[in-house]
């Protein structure tokens, strides 16, 4: 879930991803959890889930705050689409966190570090020196 789609599952991801799940200052956006569930039933993947599946797992994470796409949402990710040089679904993920009061994402497709005007990544899954 947390884990890269494209790569197998290992115990290591497993367990930040479930300690991430775990935690209470937790948010989603529609973007992620409709991604997650494209990941998660896409065909040709050995281990997807079938559409029930996924469906339960999203019912599950409505216990989060889910940041809802609204005009609005969708103006400020296309500004930061531009204004940053990277995917519209990055630029949404990174303008519903803000629309959620967070400081942070949780990603390991956009850079590990990486200041977006007040929302800093962080990529749960890098190692620590």
């Amino acid at each position: 879930m947390l884990s890269c789609p494209r790569c197998p599952p290992h115990p290591a991801t497993t367990l930040v991803a479930l300690s991430v799940l775990e935690g209470d200052d937790l948010a989603l956006s529609v973007q992620v959890l409709q991604e997650f569930y494209v990941q998660a039933t896409r065909s040709g993947k050995p281990e997807r889930l079938t559409h029930a599946q996924a469906s339960l797992l999203i019912e599950s994470f409505l216990r989060f705050p889910v940041q809802e796409m609204t005009v609005e949402l969708l103006q400020a990710a296309l500004a930061s689409k531009a204004r940053f040089r990277i995917s519209y679904g990055d630029a949404a993920i990174i303008e519903a966190a803000r629309a959620q009061g967070c400081h942070a994402v949780l990603s390991e497709d956009l850079n590990h570090g990486q200041d977006y005007y007040g929302v800093k990544v962080v990529n749960p899954f890098r190692k620590r020196a």
